[in-house]
């Protein structure tokens, strides 16, 4: 099929090494007119490098990832979780205690973040080879990444087949489009974790940040969710005005003793 001719962009194909039960896992390049690229590979849907101009027309990477696929499937990333770059699923964040009711039958999950269940399990969507479709629109390269989690994986009910799409625009922006249809209900809330350092290098602490959440939810010492909704008003959580990262990342605040930080539950 030819290829329109007001597309922009070019997206190349790679090998990129194979699972530890010899699934071969590709990496695709995306790159729009203005140089940036995304380096996103099917294993986990993983955004390996973004490498962005700066307004001095610098490129830099700026979300942490590895070099080769061996630092994302070995014994020391799994045990510490940073799910770098990935897609997330079939729930993201913690479920108390590995259970949920839904439609009056109990169903238990993998405990792999004791004493609750996270991310979607001990092999989530993390940790799964998508398949991947390519093409270039006019808003710029794209990569499509499809999976079939089927019913009992992981512990959750229903078929659920799920596409995530991935658009490197031009205005260095990335876009990436969730869609999930499932045959019987169950429970889905997918994200996408890549940690990102705007500057490139150094640490994050005094990177402005600022959203308009009121709330958030909050978390027992367990990092269990408890349900309850908290005002951010008067907590280091209240970013409703720019504010570094480091101004109030170590506060004498329960929730941040809790999360060793920022990270909440929602």
């Amino acid at each position: 099929m030819p290829i329109p001719t007001n597309t922009v962009g070019t997206i190349s194909q790679a090998p990129f090494g194979k699972t530890t039960d010899g699934t071969p896992v590709e990496i695709y390049t995306l790159r729009n007119s203005k140089g940036m690229e995304a380096r996103i590979m099917t294993y986990g849907g993983i955004i390996v490098s973004l490498k962005v101009p700066d307004k001095n027309g610098n490129f830099g990477d700026v979300v942490l990832g590895f070099d080769s696929l061996d630092g994302y499937v070995n014994d020391a990333y799994i045990k510490g979780c940073p799910y770098f770059g990935a897609l997330i699923g079939r729930y993201g964040n913690r479920i108390a205690k590995g259970k949920f009711t839904l439609d009056g039958k109990e169903y238990t999950l993998a405990i792999n973040n004791a004493p609750n269940s996270l991310h979607g399990g001990q092999t989530g969507f993390d940790k799964r080879v998508w398949k991947a479709t390519t093409f270039l629109t006019a808003d710029g390269p794209v990569l499509q990444l499809t999976y079939l989690s089927k019913d009992g994986e992981e512990g959750y009910p229903g078929n659920l087949s799920v596409t995530a799409t991935y658009t490197l625009t031009e205005d260095n922006g990335v876009l990436l489009h969730y869609t999930a249809t499932t045959d019987k209900a169950t429970l889905c809330n997918l994200t996408q974790h890549s940690y990102f350092n705007l500057a490139g290098k150094g640490d994050i602490l005094n990177h402005l940040v600022y959203h308009q959440r009121r709330q958030v939810h909050a978390r027992g010492q367990n990092f269990d969710p408890n349900g309850e909704l908290k005002p951010v008003a008067g907590t280091p959580f209240d970013f409703r005005t720019p504010t570094a990262v480091g101004a109030r990342i170590n506060a004498d605040d329960e929730q941040i003793k809790f999360g060793n930080g920022y990270d909440t539950t929602g």
